[in-house]
């Protein structure tokens, strides 16, 4: 099954809240390939990892590089491969290189495989199918890009939380992202050859 050509999508990168993360003094597209830029030694590790997930999907490997770099910053940003600490409930939220909710008034998953393994990567594009293909019943009249990046943006917020095109991003962390790791996907497939 084809989820669409990421190259295709339409991205207005990152917002200023998320480059400030690196402390850029700038947002959009040049934002999001300078932190994907950041993160690409790092990324190397797993290339061969991604590549066969992205492969057994037919999820274009620069997107699972794309989500990583977003998520944890290629492993950088994890705490014993968890992320996200929640100091409500004393607890992380997020695990591994993808960052799979595990919250259990989230997206509720139980955690498989080491926090950088392939058996990982399965798991968290698993839950990226999922949700592309729950936007393409919700959006049946959008593009296949566009219901592509519906599916980027559930995979952060949840089906439910999408409700148009244009501001698909209206309820994501840094409502920006679909848009940037979109731009990171693209700036992976042509910089790096994801």
């Amino acid at each position: 099954m084809s989820y669409g050509n990421i190259m295709a999508v339409h991205t207005t990168g990152a917002s200023t809240q998320t480059s400030q993360q690196d402390r850029l003094g700038y947002s959009g597209v040049r934002a999001s390939h300078a932190m994907a830029e950041i993160d690409a030694d790092r990324m190397e590790r797993y290339r061969s990892q991604i590549n066969n997930v992205g492969a057994q999907y037919g999820i274009a490997p620069a997107l699972i590089a794309a989500i990583i770099s977003r998520e944890s910053r290629a492993g950088n940003a994890l705490h014993n491969g968890w992320g996200d600490y929640d100091s409500s409930r004393g607890a992380y939220n997020g695990w591994g290189l993808m960052q799979v909710d595990v919250n259990p008034n989230g997206g509720g998953h139980t955690a498989r495989g080491a926090w950088d393994s392939e058996e990982h990567l399965r798991q968290g594009t698993e839950i990226l199918v999922y949700f592309i293909g729950r936007i393409r019943n919700k959006f049946r009249s959008w593009s296949t890009e566009q219901q592509l990046k519906g599916g980027i943006a559930a995979y952060n917020q949840g089906d439910g939380n999408v409700h148009s095109y244009e501001n698909v991003d209206e309820n994501t962390t840094g409502r920006d992202y679909s848009n940037d790791v979109v731009a990171r996907a693209q700036w992976y497939a042509d910089n790096k050859g994801f």
